[in-house]
């Protein structure tokens, strides 16, 4: 018991000396004329990972506005709400871009901070209704100041979400309330956007509802790919 007390009073020891020792370094070099962000220029490109201080927006679909599509089970009762689906998922992917270094902020479906938003991404979150089918499918800001980065995600979906998910593209299904996102004609010009229907919460709720770490790991992984294709090195 005294040796366990003994570690914690060192590890504490330890933790308030490095903190002072950062406190004084920093103080030095602001004194010096160095600023934090004149020294992260210093550092090589890469050297933290691509989502490295990015600015990333996730819609949380439907949040803030309705259930979205809503699913019954046997009884005729409500047993799966698309706003639910994909708050969870937002939540999980949101997890891990902060862990790669971004700076990620979750939105509801209509959020006024959307009017003229810039950020390094807008990634919108939603699954599909409840008929038994089974896919992904997503639409992009088509806008000239983006769609060089935005047309990178044909690639990445393909290389990482469909890879993860094991989920066919449904592009078939693809609406105009897609192509014609509305954050798309709200955000800022340069802001590169997406929509992802994540799967079918008919077909493919296993993986939705029981699975939402593996439905964010493709997420994740394909804004990865998409930063990496976008600002290659």
């Amino acid at each position: 018991m005294r040796h366990q007390l003994l570690r914690r009073v060192q590890r504490l020891v330890g933790l308030v000396s490095f903190v002072l020792l950062l406190g004084i370094g920093i103080a030095t070099m602001e004194l010096a004329g160095f600023r934090w962000t004149d020294l992260l220029q210093l550092i090589p490109s890469g050297t933290f990972g691509v989502l490295f201080q990015r600015e990333i927006t996730i819609i949380s679909g439907h949040a803030g506005s309705d259930s979205g599509a809503v699913c019954l089970d046997a009884n005729g009762n409500p047993a799966v709400t698309e706003q639910a689906v994909n708050a969870a998922v937002a939540e999980r992917v949101a997890r891990r871009l902060r862990r790669g270094g971004a700076s990620v902020t979750i939105f509801d479906e209509f959020d006024p901070r959307l009017e003229l938003l810039q950020s390094d991404l807008l990634i919108s979150l939603h699954a599909d209704s409840c008929v038994e089918a089974s896919g992904y499918k997503f639409a992009y800001n088509t806008r000239a100041e983006v769609l060089p980065f935005t047309s990178k995600f044909d690639t990445c979906f393909a290389q990482e979400y469909a890879v993860i998910t094991n989920l066919p593209l449904h592009v078939d299904t693809i609406t105009h309330d897609m192509t014609n996102y509305h954050a798309f004609r709200t955000i800022a010009p340069t802001t590169p956007a997406v929509i992802l229907e994540m799967g079918f919460i008919g077909g493919d709720q296993a993986l939705l509802v029981e699975q939402p770490e593996t439905v964010a790991r493709g997420v994740t992984e394909s804004i990865r790919c998409f930063f990496q294709s976008a600002n290659p090195p």
